[in-house]
């Protein structure tokens, strides 16, 4: 049975997603939308570390009703520049990418479900086929 909190506010859900882990990028919340992000695997280790890149996934989450949410990602590099580039990762860097992604989106669903009685959509199919 979930423990539900009051109406999740913007500094409860913020909390909340705090606790994921280091995913949340809080300093880009827009307007009701979570912005999250996983570096997955680097590109080129050999690379000095401020030049580095990193194949990963990002995410958008937003409120599509009151009792859910929905969120949409996306995969590619990204780059030493601080910008995420649209691009398929070699298939062993992918493999982790969607590894990553997955246990994110479980431990996101969870908590959204368990904390605040909201579920988790998504249009991701290697994520709903669980």
């Amino acid at each position: 049975m979930p423990e539900l909190s009051k109406e999740p506010t913007y500094h409860r859900l913020n909390a909340a997603f705090k606790s994921l882990g280091p995913y949340l990028r809080e300093e880009q919340y827009q307007s009701g939308t979570y912005l999250f992000d996983c570096l997955a695997v680097c590109v080129d280790d050999k690379k000095s570390p401020e030049v580095r890149e990193f194949w990963g996934w990002w995410m958008s989450l937003s409120h599509s009703d009151e009792q859910q949410f929905e969120a949409k990602y996306a995969i590619g590099r990204y780059d030493h520049a601080g910008n995420w580039v649209l691009e398929e990762p070699q298939p062993k860097a992918l493999e982790e990418v969607h590894r990553t992604q997955k246990a994110f989106h479980e431990k996101l669903e969870t908590l959204l479900n368990d904390k605040f009685g909201y579920a988790l959509v998504t249009c991701d199919p290697l994520l709903v086929d669980k």
